[in-house]
């Protein structure tokens, strides 16, 4: 059996489905799973383009829409032969369908829905933001809501306060750079390569994170992030001195970053009377972060769940996951559904 057997057939009620195919191409990372229910990950495969962008210092969308299209049959025949499945077992292909970079999220929009025409079963549009909520419950299934969700990646910094499947508050989100993003940018003036999250975290393990006294911005105002200005007191710090130690550096400036997520998160689920605190995003991979999150809901009394870290990154379980939720609650997508750049992830008001 191939990804494109055309023999797989359409399950009897179109807003039900057991087996979610899930397709991710919102920026570099081509993606497909095939999802059980609404949390058993059958299969999850991931095909990383970080040694395409690396030589650039950031994802070249161009670059990554081309490797989606070369990548993206090969990775879905994987994910469907790794769930070992058969005929007639597909019953729903979702596919983020925003935000993200437009070009890539069409390579995976395009493909979702001409798999679905293929095979006769639904089409689902998922928001990625939205994918990473659920990110979570695909290895705690139990996670008992209301739970609040620190989403921390590139692109995204959010607190949201997730009230039921699909139901969702915002509480406080970045005004400026996202805490990836000031990531990537510090370890780009400073040389140390791309991604820059995962470097700032290794350099930190062996630097003093009181070394510089960087600012902790908004750390006492409310539930709203910034980090443009962090961002501005590293690169200040850097450009005066010439004998400064680089893992010093990282370290505190990765310390100024966990502790006002950590310090904002904890105080959004005690204040809310929240069930649980979870991470989500690729931001959350960080090891500081997650100690230090763990930390605070220990204290606090309260659960806190932490995915795994190939659950952080963006993976296609989260988006088939998402899709078999939405699929329960709103029905199939249209098939002229597009991909949409700047798609918000729809809050109760």
């Amino acid at each position: 059996m191939t990804a494109l057997d055309s023999s797989f057939k359409a399950p009897d009620n179109p807003n039900t489905a057991n087996i979610v195919l899930g397709i991710e191409t919102s920026c570099d990372e081509t993606a497909a799973a095939v999802v059980s229910g609404p949390c058993d990950v059958l299969s999850s495969v991931i095909s990383s383009q970080v040694d395409l962008h690396a030589r650039y210092g950031g994802v070249v969308p161009e670059i990554a829409s081309r490797a989606h299209v070369e990548m993206l049959t090969p990775v879905v025949a994987q994910a469907v032969i790794e769930a070992g499945l058969g005929n007639h077992e597909v019953e729903a292909v979702a596919a983020t369908a925003g935000p993200g970079l437009v070009g890539a999220l069409l390579v995976g929009v395009s493909a979702a829905k001409s798999l679905a025409l293929v095979w006769d079963v639904p089409f689902v549009a998922v928001n990625h933001l939205e994918a990473h909520l659920y990110s979570s419950f695909l290895e705690e299934p139990d996670l008992e809501l209301p739970v609040v969700v620190l989403l921390v990646s590139g692109g995204h910094t959010l607190l949201v306060l997730m009230e039921e499947f699909g139901r969702y508050r915002l509480i406080g989100q970045t005004l400026d750079d996202a805490a990836g993003e000031a990531f990537d940018k510090v370890a780009r003036f400073m040389d140390l390569g791309y991604p820059g999250g995962p470097v700032i975290d290794r350099l930190s393990m062996t630097g003093d994170p009181e070394a510089v006294a960087f600012p902790r911005p908004m750390h006492n105002d409310g539930y709203d992030f910034s980090f443009s200005g962090l961002k501005t007191a590293v690169v200040n710090y850097v450009r005066s001195r010439s004998d400064f130690d680089v893992a010093d550096v990282a370290a505190s400036f990765q310390e100024a970053v966990v502790d006002v997520l950590v310090h904002k998160a904890g105080k959004a689920a005690r204040e809310l009377g929240a069930k649980g605190l979870c991470l989500a995003g690729g931001v959350a991979a960080n090891s500081s972060l997650r100690e230090r999150i763990l930390d605070a809901c220990v204290a606090s009394g309260i659960s806190g769940f932490l995915p795994s870290r190939s659950m952080c990154t963006d993976n296609a379980a989260m988006v088939a996951a998402a899709g078999w939720q939405r699929l329960r609650l709103d029905g199939p997508s249209p098939l002229d559904t597009g991909a949409d750049p700047n798609l918000p992830l729809p809050f109760d008001t």
